[in-house]
C-alpha cells in the first residue's frame, strides 16, 4: 500500500491575497497531521479526523472555529465521516458551541446504533460523550460578522447564489491496511435560515434517497471523495456518490470528478470541488470553483495548490 492524506479547504470565489499564505499554510498542516497519524500506523478513520480537525480549528476555513454565521449572527455546523471499511458513518447538523463536530460525529458513528443526529439530540450526546461546550463567542470571528452584515445588505437570504457560499473543508485517506475514509465538515452558508442543513452531513447508499452521498462517501472496493461547494447543488446531483458511480464504470478519478462536477455545473450551475483517493493510492483534486485551497501528502513529498493549475511539491519535512 502507499498511503495519502488528501485535503481541501473549501471552494471559494475568491481567496483574498493577503489571506492566501495563511490558508496555503492551514491546508499543509492538515495534511501534514493526517499523514503522521498514517505513518504511525494509524487508520485512515484516524487520519481524515485529524485533519479536519486542524481546519477547523483555523479560524481561515469555514468549519469550526471559522464557521459562517447564520441569519441570527449564530454558529450552525455540518460534520460527517465514513470508514470504506464497512461503510460504518457518521453525521451531525445544525450543532452549536462545539469546538470540533467531526469528532462528535465520528462518537456518532462509533458508539450509537444511528448514523445522524441533529441540532437538540447531537448536544445531549455530546454532552453524554464529555465533549465540553465553548461559549458562542469562541466560534464567532470578526470577519464573519462582517461578511453576514455585508450579506444582509446585498441580498435576500432566501436565494444565495451559487457561485458564493462555497466553504467547507475535508479529507480522504488511504491508510497501509488498504482502508479508506473521509471526513467533511462546514458552518455551511452565510446568512442562512436557521436549521439549514446543506450536503455535508449528508451520507447515503442509494441513488434513490435525497442527499444520499453527497457531502462525501467511502467504500475500499470503489474509494472515497469529500466534496466542497454549493450544498443545495451538491444535495441535487448527489456529487459524492455520482462521482464514485463514474469511478465504477471505469473512469479515472480526475475523469469522474470532471463529469460529476461538469453535470452539476451545465445542469445547476451550481460549483465546487471534490478530492478522491481508491485502494491503490491513486488521488485526485478537481474544482469549479475559482479556487479550491488543497493538499495531499504521500511517500514523504507534499502536494498543494489554491489556483487553477498553480501546483506544488515539496519535501515533507
Amino acid at each position: 500500500m502507499n498511503p495519502v492524506v488528501v485535503v481541501h479547504g473549501g471552494g471559494a470565489s475568491h481567496i483574498a491575497k493577503d489571506r492566501k499564505e495563511m490558508v496555503r499554510q492551514g491546508v499543509l498542516r492538515a495534511a501534514t497531521a493526517g499523514y503522521s497519524v498514517l505513518q504511525a500506523g494509524g487508520s485512515a478513520v484516524d487520519a481524515v479526523e485529524s485533519a479536519v480537525a486542524v481546519l477547523e480549528d483555523d479560524p481561515e476555513f469555514n468549519a469550526g472555529c471559522g464557521s459562517v454565521l447564520n441569519v441570527n449572527g449564530d454558529v450552525e455546523m455540518d460534520a460527517s465521516i465514513m470508514n470504506g471499511k464497512d461503510l460504518s458513518s457518521g453525521a451531525v447538523s445544525a450543532v452549536r458551541c462545539i469546538a470540533n463536530p467531526i469528532k462528535l460525529a465520528r462518537l456518532v458513528m462509533e458508539k450509537t446504533p444511528h448514523c445522524f443526529l441533529t441540532d437538540r439530540g447531537a448536544a445531549e450526546f455530546a454532552a453524554a460523550m464529555g465533549i465540553r461546550a465553548v461559549p458562542r463567542e469562541q466560534l464567532v470571528t470578526e470577519r464573519n460578522r462582517k461578511r453576514l452584515e455585508k450579506e444582509k445588505r446585498g441580498k435576500d437570504a432566501q436565494k444565495p447564489e451559487p457561485q458564493k457560499n462555497l466553504g467547507t473543508v475535508g479529507a480522504v485517506a488511504l491508510d497501509s491496511k488498504g482502508d479508506v475514509a473521509y471526513a467533511t465538515s462546514t458552518g455551511g452558508i452565510v446568512n442562512k435560515m436557521v436549521g439549514r442543513v446543506g450536503d455535508t452531513p449528508c451520507i447515503g447508499r442509494t441513488h434513490l434517497f435525497l442527499g444520499a452521498g453527497c457531502g462525501g462517501y467511502a467504500d475500499n472496493d470503489i474509494g472515497a471523495i469529500s466534496t466542497t461547494g454549493h450544498g443545495e447543488s451538491i444535495l441535487k446531483v448527489n456529487l459524492a456518490r455520482l462521482t464514485l458511480f463514474h469511478v465504477e464504470q471505469g473512469k479515472t478519478l480526475e475523469e469522474a470528478a470532471e463529469v460529476s462536477l461538469g453535470y452539476m455545473k451545465s445542469k445547476l450551475k451550481g460549483l465546487g470541488g471534490v478530492i478522491l483517493v481508491n485502494k491503490a493510492g491513486d488521488w485526485a483534486v478537481k474544482w469549479t470553483s475559482e479556487s479550491m485551497p488543497w493538499a495531499a501528502a504521500q511517500a514523504g513529498k507534499l502536494h498543494f495548490g489554491i489556483d487553477l493549475n498553480t501546483t506544488s511539491i515539496t519535501d515533507l519535512i
